[in-house]
């Protein structure tokens, strides 16, 4: 029964970790960046809803290592 409850819960953050990852904008501009028409190429510093899916993203990859090895634990 915990397994099966641990193993959706898996799914849904699996599921959460995919979207917070397809929402997040790139950080390339492709070959343009290359001859500096792209000025913001290089900078590291995300900025608003980026930041935010950013610190959602590791959430949930967390989240999904850590359940992840329960039910590798629970399973062996």
């Amino acid at each position: 029964m915990l397994l099966t409850i641990l193993m959706i819960i898996d799914a849904l953050v699996a599921i959460g970790l995919i979207a917070s990852v397809l929402m997040q904008e790139g950080k390339t501009a492709g070959m343009g960046s290359l001859s500096g028409q792209n000025e913001t190429a290089f900078s590291s510093s995300a900025r608003g809803m980026d930041a935010l899916m950013a610190r959602f993203t590791v959430f949930f990859a967390v989240l999904f290592m850590i359940i992840t090895l329960i039910i590798a634990k629970m399973v062996a």
